[in-house]
């Protein structure tokens, strides 16, 4: 299986040097925008990555790869996924999704017509201590809250606050924690329980008015669930499922899952540590080349179902939180 890497920020080189490592993957182009071609060339010695280019739409057409992953800004993950579905590749697109739910189901349904692979690169939702997770919910019993937070410092916060605009913090690029942080914990609660009743969001808003952090908060039957990220603070990084018979808690990122505890009331709480790998993103990949290679497109409609519900999520609480975003316009 052949991917063709878009990018050359952060998480572009992330996801080499997982892909890197993964048996069956081979990378035999990265493509860049022509400003951004000495970082390609850097990350092509690197990764030992054979071709540069800086022409996406000449690179669908040699049809180099079989799919192409993007990692890039995320006002720009619609179009340039779009386009590659209809030069005939398949599509691993980063989080979030799309911009909006109207690009989300623009683009499944171009998948769908075209019978085309298209994966959202949401770590989580591939790790096997997520299906650890699936496996102890019931023992949990009726369940009551959920409680997620994903909050770390960025490193681009600083230039924001000296109004030096970075793409994370930038409306026009679909920037925000809701769609950069706050996105993995709506997947992981989508993934667990699937679409809330309601949906509301109380987020901090910068000068420019994306938001720099805030609470999410789900309603489902029985239960609510709350979801906080920030880019503008730092503090412990954890999710939880609370049931009237007991908890599990992961700690750390909500993006990588590390391991999690399940506390039953009345026993020994117990820890299991089930990924495989200790980069994040090599189960993500490792699955999407199995998925392709047995050809099993009904994988890919179940991650759809998940894509849709968070795109939904994403949506109500942007506008709710009145975050303007170019596509608005």
């Amino acid at each position: 299986m052949k991917i063709a890497v878009v990018g050359t920020g952060m998480i572009a080189r992330e996801a080499l040097c997982a892909l890197c490592t993964v048996e069956g993957i081979e990378v035999p182009v990265i493509c860049a925008r022509p400003h951004s071609r000495e970082k390609a060339e850097a990350l092509a010695r690197e990764f030992c990555i054979p071709r540069v280019v800086t022409d996406y739409e000449a690179m669908l057409a040699s049809h180099a790869a079989d799919f192409v992953y993007l990692g890039i800004v995320n006002s720009a993950h619609f179009d340039y996924a779009c386009q590659a579905v209809a030069a005939g590749w398949h599509v691993i697109v980063e989080k979030p999704f799309t911009s909006t739910l109207a690009e989300a189901e623009k683009l499944i349904s171009c998948a769908r017509a075209a019978q085309r692979y298209v994966f959202e690169a949401m770590t989580p939702l591939f790790l096997p201590n997520l299906a650890g997770i699936k496996e102890q919910l019931p023992k949990l019993g009726p369940i009551r809250l959920v409680q997620a937070n994903f909050s770390q410092y960025s490193s681009r916060y600083d230039r924001y606050l000296a109004h030096d605009v970075a793409p994370a913090f930038d409306p026009a690029c679909s920037g925000g924690a809701l769609y950069d942080l706050n996105v993995y914990n709506a997947a992981l609660i989508a993934a667990l329980f699937g679409a809330p009743k309601s949906v509301s969001y109380a987020a901090n808003i910068g000068f420019n008015g994306i938001d720099t952090s805030g609470f999410l908060i789900l309603r489902y039957d029985g239960f609510a669930a709350s979801s906080a990220a920030a880019k503008d603070s730092s503090s412990p990084s954890f999710f939880m499922v609370q049931g009237e018979s007991g908890w599990i808690r992961a700690d750390g990122t909500p993006n990588e899952l590390k391991n999690f505890t399940v506390q039953l009331r009345g026993a020994e709480p117990e820890t299991f540590a089930l990924n495989r790998h200790a980069h994040r993103m090599v189960h993500e990949f490792e699955e999407m080349r199995d998925i392709f290679l047995r050809q099993d497109y009904a994988r890919v409609e179940a991650g759809f179902d998940i894509t849709r519900i968070v795109m939904t999520v994403l949506e109500k609480a942007r506008l709710m939180a009145e975050i303007p975003f170019r596509i608005d316009a």
